[in-house]
């Protein structure tokens, strides 16, 4: 023979394990439906007390997870990302399931888990809207909140954010919520305690997500920490530590600000929604500490971290809405505690004034547009630009201006002196403050002028010639 020879024919019993093989499978996938129904049978197994063990052994068993049963339902976890799956699990009432374990259960890699597995679930809008549906799955997951394993927390912050971000369900999350003052003090106590940047970073954008949903929420946990009168007496000092929402956001600031720039934004963007209400300023500058500690981190971070002279500008796109936010909270501060030591204009103008004409100054370079690119050339490749870029240079560019209009009123001749000196305005600077200033702000510029012409005539007259209108009202 020069072959091999042919095969033999296929039996029916072949072709009919084939066909039940296929038909096992979920949806599209290649995952086993009889063999995930089987890992979650055995988790049931798991946290049901009827066996013939003591309570003790169940309670311990309870605390550990087999590492054959952990493989396997990690392998569920990753499995939950694909939506086939994601539909099967919730078809076979696999939160209903959980609901019970977590409720359960005494075993954190397990209830972590379970919620990572709800979290990915929840990725996919009909389970997202389910799952926010059940009550009682909604209160289980909020008790979750206050777990004090870091993995569980992590994952139970993921799950809420995704669900808060569903429009359909997420203010039923914020009256979950707001029914839950247990809530506030467990994610005060994380920020103001926990070394974990991931969970910090989630918690943040959480916290984040419900003050950008509820002002009405947002109010309530800026009062519920309130400072005491500074002409009231301390209540006994054994008593419990009440948490207040803006050192907690500064201490988790504090924590992440080096390792993760993403998290940082978070922080100083709850920062700023603070300051959008009179309430949420009164939080940050009542308490004279508070109020020094917010303006110190936030003065170090514009004057030596951001937007730094040896940065490339287009560093500026990257910092943009970080910067927006740091400006905007120090500039609330300014304009309500002017009068405290630490904001004298001898001390913060001329740094601020520096870093402020710089973020303009990269500005300028980031919006220029590439000339000889046919991409650019297209209408809805500018819309597009202008969504994505523009829109958030212009509101870093309207904060800046306004900070930089309120520092230029209260310079003095001994200040423009000192920063003539130092080089904080030299004429390029001047030029672009000017430049940005006009013509929203004329009068300030007029001012700022009269005292320049005391210090340096020269350079006020060039700048009168480089900006004709300034010169004919003068």
């Amino acid at each position: 023979m020069d072959r091999n020879p042919s095969p033999p024919p296929r039996s029916r019993d072949g072709d009919e394990e084939e066909e039940a093989a296929v038909g096992d499978c979920i949806g599209n996938t290649v995952y086993n439906k009889h063999w995930l129904i089987g890992v979650l049978t055995g988790l049931l197994q798991i946290v049901s007390p009827g066996n013939s063990k003591s309570s003790s052994d169940h309670e311990e068993q309870q605390m550990e997870l087999d590492e054959e049963m952990e493989n396997e339902i990690c392998r569920v976890w990753d499995m939950s990302m694909d939506e086939d799956v994601a539909l099967f699990l919730h078809k076979f009432n696999v939160p209903g399931i959980f609901t019970g374990i977590l409720a359960k259960s005494k075993c954190p890699r397990l209830r972590e888990i379970c919620v990572g597995i709800l979290g990915n679930m929840a990725c996919f809008q009909e389970i997202c809207v389910s799952i926010s549906r059940e009550k009682n799955l909604g209160q289980v997951l909020l008790y979750c909140l206050c777990d004090s394993d870091p993995p569980t927390l992590l994952e139970t912050s993921r799950l809420l954010l995704t669900c808060l971000s569903q429009t359909e369900v997420a203010i039923v999350w914020v009256e979950r919520i707001r029914e839950h003052p247990a809530i506030y003090e467990s994610i005060c106590f994380i920020m103001s305690s926990s070394t974990n940047v991931d969970l910090l970073v989630k918690v943040g954008e959480v916290v984040d997500k419900l003050f950008d949903l509820d002002e009405k929420l947002m109010l309530e946990w800026i009062r519920n920490g309130a400072v005491q009168p500074l002409d009231q007496p301390q209540e006994d000092s054994e008593q419990q530590p009440v948490f207040q929402i803006v050192p907690c956001v500064l201490e988790a600031a504090k924590q992440v600000r080096s390792e993760n720039p993403e998290g940082l934004d978070v922080y100083m963007h709850i920062l700023q929604l603070l300051t959008t209400v009179d309430d949420g300023i009164q939080a940050i500058v009542w308490c004279p500490d508070t109020g020094k500690d917010t303006w110190n981190l936030l003065f170090d971070l514009v004057c030596h971290e951001f937007c730094q002279s040896d940065d490339p500008p287009i560093i500026l796109q990257e910092q943009k809405t970080v910067l927006a936010s740091v400006f905007s909270v120090l500039s609330a501060i300014y304009a309500s505690q002017a009068e405290q030591e630490y904001l004298k204009i001898g001390k913060v103008g001329l740094p601020l004034i520096d870093s402020l004409i710089r973020v303009l100054q990269n500005m300028k370079h980031c919006q220029k547009k590439p000339e000889n690119s046919a991409e650019s050339n297209t209408e809805e490749t500018k819309k597009s630009d202008l969504t994505r870029d523009d829109f958030h240079l212009k509101i870093l560019k309207d904060i800046s201006c306004e900070f930089l209009s309120n520092i230029f009123q209260v310079l003095t001749k001994e200040t423009v002196a000192q920063g003539l000196k130092e080089g904080q305005l030299s004429k390029q600077k001047c030029s672009c403050a000017f430049e940005n200033l006009l013509p929203l702000y004329n009068p300030v510029v007029e001012d700022f002028l009269k005292i320049l012409r005391e210090v340096d005539k020269t350079l006020a007259g060039n700048l009168e010639e480089s900006f004709p209108s300034l010169k004919v009202q003068t």
